[in-house]
């Protein structure tokens, strides 16, 4: 029969053991999760989803809704329903955003949306967080929708001046379930992506755009 004092040793070395933090290997690592997540939209061909886009500034709060269609290269459709009706539609080489109660369509090149580092560039798989991103980094501090996914802030290169950070929530699959961009204006814009339908089958013709007769079309000029 064990003595007491060996008894007493045994559990003193399972509490100590117990104590003991896991090593920081098995901890999330930053690095290797932007990578997974560029792995994942980079082998993407095609996306739907429903979203919600939740926009706030001081005085101001709009929240709009619909489905998104995004397909390689460069391709996507967002078709608003809710509050009203209006489409944005990129075919690859130009975007046209088209307000129906206002006939009057806006055209600009899709380097424009790149230029300015459109949340989209992620899902599209066309950057790299890390490339895109300074100081890339978790934010515990802010609350993901759901408890498993981790949420990570950075700040895009080159709009310092007009965005603080970006905050994305990843799943455990390493998909962006949301984006926020946190503004210098003290605006907040929300993507959040729900039933996400990936490689799945989407006709060409979702991706082209004719003005309807009557439509004014506004050409932008394109940013550097």
């Amino acid at each position: 029969m064990p003595s007491r004092r060996h008894v007493t040793a045994l559990l003193v070395g399972i509490v100590l053991w117990l104590a003991t933090p896991p090593p920081v290997s098995s901890l999330p690592d930053i690095h290797s999760v932007a990578r997974a997540v560029d792995d994942h939209y980079n082998r993407l061909q095609s996306l739907e989803a429903e979203f919600n886009e939740i926009y706030q500034a001081p005085g101001v709060q709009r929240n709009e809704s619909g489905t998104l269609w995004l397909k390689k290269p460069g391709k996507m459709r967002w078709e608003y329903r809710s509050p009203q009706n209006k489409l944005f539609v990129a075919d690859g080489r130009d975007t046209w955003f088209y307000l129906p109660e206002e006939k009057q369509v806006h055209k600009s090149s899709l380097r424009r949306l790149e230029d300015v580092r459109s949340p989209v560039a992620f899902l599209l798989g066309k950057t790299k967080l890390e490339k895109e991103l300074q100081n890339l980094s978790f934010a515990p501090q802010v609350r993901a929708e759901n408890a498993s996914d981790a949420m990570i802030r950075g700040v895009p290169k080159g709009l310092e001046g007009r965005i603080r950070q970006i905050l994305l929530e990843v799943t455990p699959e390493h998909r962006i379930a949301r984006i926020l961009i946190d503004g210098q204006d003290d605006s907040i814009t929300e993507y959040r992506l729900l039933g996400q339908r990936e490689n799945v089958p989407v006709a060409e013709a979702k991706f082209r755009f004719q003005p309807p007769a009557g439509t004014e079309i506004v050409n932008e000029e394109m940013g550097d």
